[in-house]
């Protein structure tokens, strides 16, 4: 034998051998089972070329020609009948996987969802437990910033929810209309620790308030805008700072150790835990409310929507109780 004929024969024997695709076999057995092109095409919901060019695949991948074709439609041919049984299991089990495959539980795409401090640490724990007790609602991505950011973030598309505080914003709001929804009532209020004189006042004076250095929030924060607009209705204004706090936490915490007044969201306190003592201020009252927002109720995923009515229908159902 010739070198140039081993050769050949090598270069056959290691010719790699390609497995059929599923679409190939789902063709050619449709084609037997059927008896004819056309009617193969039809019931895959292909063009009859996509189809003949599945089973000229088939057929070259196999090295044999399947089927026999005339005009009264295609037969097995003898490679074919011994192709079909096997090819006829392998897509029960291809069935079988797909249908696996579908049952599957899918990742749902995160609720994403903005909120000012105040909800996030006061209100919003609670309800995202009951909200994910089940197990089979979707994850929230949480973004936590001041009401002013929340709005701007909802308006700009970087979140498709927030639960921010109505009222002044500071500014032009550069975003446009929000939808809004009531969620909870809220008010800003005087707390004073114990050691304080104010303590065993039942209420403090108008102008005694007015000009005493307290503890509040930085300049962004809503509660003390909320205090601020109020007040400027009136022609009043605040004394200066005595200290001017990052978060509602190092507001407590300095009032705390300074022995001061501060001001805080109503939501926010619990007198026994935090040693601070809510006191009201004759003549004046800082009232505000959190409403969610969102650019088109409408327009919003339904699993969006759903959790929107969750925590609205639980917040009701509590102020009923």
């Amino acid at each position: 034998m010739s070198t140039q004929r081993r050769r050949q024969q090598t270069a056959v024997a290691r010719r790699s051998v390609r497995g059929p695709e599923i679409a190939e076999l789902r063709a050619f057995c449709a084609a037997v089972d059927l008896g004819t092109l056309g009617k193969a095409a039809v019931s895959l919901r292909i063009s009859q070329p996509a189809l003949s060019k599945r089973l000229r695949s088939l057929e070259a991948a196999a090295g044999a020609k399947l089927l026999d074709r005339s005009r009264r439609g295609v037969v097995p041919t003898a490679a074919g009948r011994r192709l079909y049984p096997e090819a006829r299991r392998l897509l029960q089990q291809a069935d079988v996987v797909e249908e696996l495959l579908e049952s599957a539980p899918r990742e749902k795409a995160p609720i994403e969802l903005a909120v000012s401090h105040t909800i996030a640490e006061f209100f919003l724990p609670p309800e995202l437990v009951a909200y994910q007790a089940d197990g089979r609602r979707p994850p929230v991505q949480l973004t936590i910033a001041n009401s002013g950011s929340v709005r701007r973030m909802v308006g700009e598309g970087r979140s498709a929810i927030g639960i921010a505080a109505a009222g002044p914003q500071g500014g032009e709001d550069p975003v446009g209309e929000l939808e809004e929804l009531e969620l909870l009532d809220d008010e800003v209020v005087v707390a004073v620790p114990q050691d304080h004189a104010w303590y065993r006042r039942k209420a403090i004076p108008r102008e005694l308030f007015l000009a005493t250095p307290m503890v509040m929030r930085d300049e962004d924060a809503h509660v003390r805008r909320c205090v601020e607009a109020e007040l400027a209705k009136r022609g009043l204004t605040l004394a200066e700072p005595l200290i001017e706090a990052a978060s509602t936490a190092v507001a407590k915490r300095e009032a705390l150790q300074r022995s001061a007044p501060v001001l805080l969201s109503a939501l926010s306190l619990d007198e026994a835990r935090d040693r601070l003592y809510r006191r009201p201020v004759t003549g004046l009252r800082f009232p505000r409310r959190f409403v969610v927002v969102c650019r088109s109720l409408s327009s919003l995923p339904r699993q969006d929507r759903d959790f929107v009515d969750f925590i609205r229908r639980r917040r009701q159902n509590s102020s009923r109780s």
